[in-house]
């Protein structure tokens, strides 16, 4: 964060730097948004001993490569990671945003914030609303917690620019879960920010994802095709200035066609990705598979 002002200014502040908070980041970074992540490191995930139920590591993983993966990949899409505790957020002095308290360091103003940590959710007390949190019994007494059922299911909150991942039914008791529920906020988020810039709610709802090169037909490579799946997709009652349409089409047709990648650009991309998770693997373990590796080359050149 910038030192020589008092106040920060963000486009989405993430409180949470987990599994929920740092998928969130991902998408919105990733789409052009600047976006911090708050994280002291008390993410729930570093209660567990080691994760072996995460999609895509066969053999588990241990916490410590798992949340500094996270972070890596976080901060690779463009966010950026404070490691500072949020200790409140409340509403802008002009209505639009939120200026988030950190323990330690300055503030923080963001258009939008997504709430992404597991635990009670007082920090979100200063927001003024009162059905955020229900009143429990336990033992004969009465006492307050954050309502798990008080966003929706895609993270959106009755006050506008403010998203949960987390606390969340379910969703935080699992780390491909609540990576989803924080990826899914991250989506809605993204929606909700192209349509105050005008998209129509047809096209608002948009996809990270690439796709082959090869793929692209002839018919999709021309962009007065894509205009017109873009008009196809207008509502007769969409009231926004023609020069503005125009932009949003032109840029809608930009992102479209960005989106494909050649095959040398799949193979460098490749090539890339793991070079960066051999990063996050121990050097001495990676010089022992490369004995390993050498070792079985021989005996199959000695066979041979």
């Amino acid at each position: 964060m910038s030192t020589d002002r008092e106040i920060d200014d963000v486009d989405v502040a993430i409180i949470g730097g987990g599994p929920a908070g740092c998928s969130a980041g991902v998408f919105t970074a990733r789409y052009g948004l600047d976006t911090v992540i708050f994280d002291r490191g008390r993410s729930s995930i570093r209660r567990c001993a080691y994760l072996e139920n995460y999609p895509g590591f066969p053999a588990g993983i241990d916490i410590e490569t798992f949340s500094a993966l996270l972070h890596d990949h976080a901060t690779e899409a463009g966010c950026e990671i404070v490691p500072d505790l949020v200790e409140s957020i409340d509403h802008s002095d002009d209505g639009d945003g939120f200026v988030i308290e950190p323990q330690e360091g300055r503030r923080v103003t963001a258009a939008r914030a997504i709430a992404a940590t597991r635990y009670d959710g007082e920090y979100l007390r200063s927001l003024g609303d009162d059905a955020m949190f229900a009143t429990r019994e336990h033992d004969g007494e009465e006492y307050e917690r954050f309502d798990r059922s008080y966003a929706d299911v895609d993270g959106r909150t009755p006050i506008d620019g403010c998203y949960v991942a987390s606390p969340s039914n379910g969703a935080d008791r699992q780390a491909i879960i609540a990576a989803g529920r924080g990826a899914r906020a991250g989506h809605a988020l993204i929606a909700d920010v192209r349509r105050d810039r005008g998209y129509p709610d047809p096209v608002a709802e948009q996809y990270d994802w690439v796709r082959k090169e090869a793929e692209l037909t002839d018919e999709w490579r021309d962009r007065e095709r894509w205009g017109e799946w873009f008009d196809d997709r207008l509502p007769d009652d969409h009231d926004g200035s023609e020069d503005r349409l125009d932009e949003l089409r032109e840029h809608e047709i930009d992102r479209r066609l960005d989106q494909y990648l050649s095959e040398e650009e799949i193979v460098t991309r490749t090539r890339r990705g793991q070079s960066r998770l051999l990063e996050h693997v121990d050097d001495d373990r990676v010089l022992e598979r490369a004995r390993e590796i050498e070792a079985e080359r021989r005996a199959v050149e000695t066979e041979d």
